[in-house]
């Protein structure tokens, strides 16, 4: 999980992560911070893991931690957080130790995972990024706009 770590000590992560911590002071709804991000990324590799598919759980990570990272520029700018996401990661993977192939694999999961006619990785990390929400003691629930049949109701991961 070296690796990793590369990513979340970089000046430019750091940066797009607290513009979002930032952004999110009071939300009630969902928040994109580490929690999260952690959650994503345990919950996808536990599904890469039953799929048997053959990934490394550091590019799982990877893209558990930079899938949400243009949030900030989504809520100041107005740009798709996907969008945004693969323009900061892909500053930041350019220089890192992952390999060309992890770097696209990690890019692909950012760009495709809220899409659901995606390929079946990006399809399970777009899954393990809905099963991370704690819909069952979220304080916003009643205003959520997710449809009672999309929430988490019980857990699964």
């Amino acid at each position: 999980m070296k690796r990793l770590s590369y990513i979340t000590n970089h000046p430019e992560y750091q940066s797009a992560y607290r513009q979002i911590q930032d952004a999110e002071k009071g939300r009630a709804f969902c928040l994109h911070d580490t929690g999260h991000f952690l959650a994503v990324s345990r919950i996808a590799y536990i599904l890469v893991l039953e799929e048997r598919l053959d990934v490394k759980k550091d590019v799982i990570y990877a893209a558990g931690f930079l899938h949400d990272i243009g949030r900030g520029k989504q809520y100041a700018e107005g740009i798709p957080h996907e969008e945004a996401g693969i323009s900061i990661a892909s500053a930041i993977l350019s220089e890192s130790p992952y390999n060309i192939e992890e770097r696209s694999t990690i890019l692909l999961l950012l760009e495709s995972h809220r899409r659901p006619d995606s390929d079946k990785l990006s399809f399970l990390f777009g899954r393990a990024d809905k099963l991370s929400r704690d819909c069952c003691n979220c304080k916003a629930r009643e205003e959520c706009y997710w449809p009672e049949e999309k929430k988490n109701n019980i857990y699964r991961y």
